[in-house]
């Protein structure tokens, strides 16, 4: 038999090395499975949803929980109240469209249908609120799932004084590895997630808190807890 040439000799170390690495990423995932899955229980789904508002709750965001008939009214109600006029929102999402359906006349539905350079001014200036749906939620830490996508960019809930988020108590998650496991993010994610545990709040170097710096200065969820089909 003839002896390997330096080219076989690395490709075959390179082989060895990748097989060693998936079987002990293979090992590890299940060590972390086993970890997780030693210390949860199975939650009621009415357990997630007050975990869930307790944590948003805590952390400077407001909460409440309605049915897939009561929402659409109830936030355009709320809305109108907080005196919002342009609401940025994705009119081809069945909860989009139910939304605008609801807003009286004195709140504008605005698609995102434009370039965010061509009316970047605009956008910064006179938009009030974005309103986006929660691909799902963390109950324990309170985190929005959020799934960016062309209708309803990052920019939707991260420019916008307000951030509307609209979650199903059926996609709620007792913690990350269980929403990592269930929908199961290794076999392919989106192009980028957007976790929201609360409005977007900083500290300066003598830790005064304060609220809108990077991002929306409040944030609304409303988790649909019943009859939750859109």
């Amino acid at each position: 038999m003839s002896a390997m040439s330096p080219r076989e000799r690395m490709l075959g170390r390179l082989r060895a090395a990748k097989a060693a690495a998936v079987h002990g990423i293979a090992e590890l995932d299940a060590r972390i499975d086993g970890h997780y899955d030693a210390r949860r229980r199975a939650a009621p789904q009415a357990e997630l949803v007050a975990a869930m508002a307790a944590a948003l709750s805590a952390a400077h965001a407001e909460v409440w929980c309605a049915d897939a008939a009561a929402w659409p009214a109830q936030l355009a109600q709320r809305l109108a109240e907080k005196g919002v006029r342009r609401l940025l929102l994705d009119p081809a999402g069945a909860e989009g469209a139910a939304l605008a359906r609801a807003l009286p006349a004195a709140v504008e539905a605005l698609p995102f249908a434009r370039p965010l350079e061509l009316w970047k001014a605009e956008l910064f200036d006179s938009v009030d609120a974005g309103f986006t749906v929660a691909r799902s939620g963390i109950a324990a830490s309170g985190t929005l799932v959020l799934a960016p996508d062309a209708a309803s960019p990052r920019t939707v809930s991260l420019v916008p004084p307000l951030h509307v988020a609209l979650v199903y108590a059926r996609s709620l998650y007792a913690d990350l590895h269980a929403a990592v496991r269930a929908e199961r993010w290794r076999d392919g994610m989106p192009s980028n997630l957007v976790l929201a545990s609360s409005p977007s709040k900083t500290s300066d170097i003598q830790q005064t808190l304060a609220y809108g710096a990077h991002g929306p200065r409040c944030m609304w969820v409303i988790i649909v807890t019943e009859g939750d089909s859109a």
